[in-house]
């Protein structure tokens, strides 16, 4: 074998394990999902190819679309929400003027280490009208807080658990980027008589551009994939949180408390779709303005 040739299955051979890994986690599953979506399981006869039933079941799924405006609802008031605050922070760290920056920095961020269920759990106990903080203030101060658990808020108490969950993760992405701009550039600026607003908006912004982006699609697939802090609430919370809140709590439940896996399967590839094409969407309109 000629040197060339080893060289090529030396390559192979280092990739070897990610690929493995990828087609046991990654492509195995996906195909065994649409495997499943294709097929319908009967009273009689075991499970039936339906071909596409499943998927045209789905589209005209009133649930199903509702969990989907919800989430989109989500995305568009939560997302920003998030991203602003970890970009004011991220400014804020890297001008300097920050008392005690590490330790600001590191206590933005430990809110991501708390898994997600504990996070949940925890502000679900602070939101209890009779045994939690709400609760507390309506009886240490004579007042009536609203519900958060209530129908009108409940959606906006999951974003805020959301938030506070995944700011310090988003902001250490924009604070890394940030941290890599050549120094020169600022006292380049200074000497021309910027500001410090002239500074952000003309020199910070647009060199973590691509980072925004990044940070931007995590949060798109985040929000699609909208699960634990509902399926947790939901038992504080049932009058408001049904079983189809979300798209992935409604395939959840069709899987594992209604038995419909090919349903519940053909939900999951059609979410997997819709949630590839907005990320990709907005990666191609980042990537543009950034040319």
């Amino acid at each position: 074998m000629s040197r060339k040739g080893r060289a090529a299955w030396t390559g192979w051979g280092f990739l070897s394990p990610f690929l493995a890994v990828f087609a046991l986690v990654f492509a195995a599953p996906i195909g065994y999902a649409l495997y499943l979506s294709l097929f319908r399981r009967q009273m009689v006869g075991g499970n039936s190819f339906v071909g596409l039933d499943n998927y045209a079941r789905a589209l005209g799924d009133d649930q199903f679309w509702a969990g989907v405006g919800r989430v989109g609802l989500f995305l568009v008031v939560q997302v920003p929400i998030m991203l602003g605050l970890a970009l004011f922070i991220a400014l804020a760290l890297d001008s300097g003027r920050v008392h005690g920056m590490g330790f600001f920095r590191i206590s933005i961020f430990m809110p991501y280490a708390v898994p997600g269920v504990v996070a949940a759990l925890m502000w679900g106990f602070m939101y209890g009208e009779r045994f939690g903080l709400v609760g507390n203030i309506n009886d240490a101060f004579g007042v009536s807080v609203p519900d958060p658990l209530r129908s009108d808020f409940v959606l906006a108490a999951i974003g805020n658990i959301v938030t506070w969950e995944f700011v310090g993760y988003n902001m250490l992405i924009m604070y890394a980027a940030l941290r890599v701009i050549d120094p020169a550039l600022y006292e380049a600026a200074r000497i021309d008589g910027a500001g410090q607003w002239r500074i952000v908006g003309a020199i910070k912004l647009p060199a973590i551009r691509g980072a925004l982006v990044i940070a931007t699609i995590f949060s798109i697939i985040g929000s699609f994939q909208l699960f634990n802090e509902p399926s947790i609430l939901q038992a504080l919370s049932p009058n408001y949180i049904s079983t189809s809140y979300t798209p992935n709590l409604y395939a959840y439940s069709l899987s594992f408390a209604g038995q419909q896996y090919n349903y519940s399967a053909a939900i999951a590839i059609i979410m997997g779709v819709l949630t590839m094409i907005v990320a990709y969407a907005v990666q191609l309109r980042g990537m543009r303005r950034e040319d």
